[in-house]
């Protein structure tokens, strides 16, 4: 497997605000609420998030040396497909309330946006912290290497390539 890539994370975000911007634009115009995920949402988002980091913890205790029962492979790669899912999940919906807070930043000189602008804040907020850990999920899982020079490629980068638990 390879590692996220960040720049991966941004395109997804940039290209779901772009998307947010539009749907709040067409769902204004149209006299229809704001699309934005409700409240209870961040109770949804808040138990993925524990759920990864227990199981990276779990991941990191073994790696670390903590060995007393053998890791499973499959949980552990689960693991980082759930870290890697949680990461790409949470730049998207961080992307797609940042564009709609640019057209509500927009509207708040003509109306006060007021519970919709915090809710939008709420779920940006969310989406960052859902990226965040799925990227120190990810590092959790990923295995030091056993030798330092093996640990460089040819081209002397080690970014992108690694072993994971």
């Amino acid at each position: 497997m390879r590692t996220i890539k960040y720049s991966w994370l941004g395109a997804i975000a940039v290209v779901t605000a772009v998307l947010g911007w539009l749907a709040n634009l067409v769902t204004a115009r149209g006299g229809l609420p704001v699309p934005v995920l409700h409240l209870s949402s961040l109770a949804t988002m808040g138990a993925i998030m524990v759920f990864t980091l227990v199981l990276g913890l779990r991941v990191r205790s073994w790696r670390n040396g903590k060995r007393e029962k053998p890791l499973d492979p499959i949980l552990a790669a689960r693991t980082l497909v759930l870290a890697q899912a949680c990461a790409y999940a949470g730049a998207l919906l961080l992307g797609w309330h940042a564009g709609i807070l640019v057209d509500q930043l927009v509207l708040l000189t003509y109306r006060p946006a007021g519970s919709i602008l915090l809710q939008v804040l709420a779920m940006m907020g969310g989406g960052l912290v859902m990226v965040i850990i799925g990227l120190m999920v990810e590092r959790f899982c990923k295995l030091p290497p056993e030798d330092p020079e093996s640990a460089e490629r040819e081209d002397g980068s080690t970014e992108g390539e690694g072993e994971y638990a």
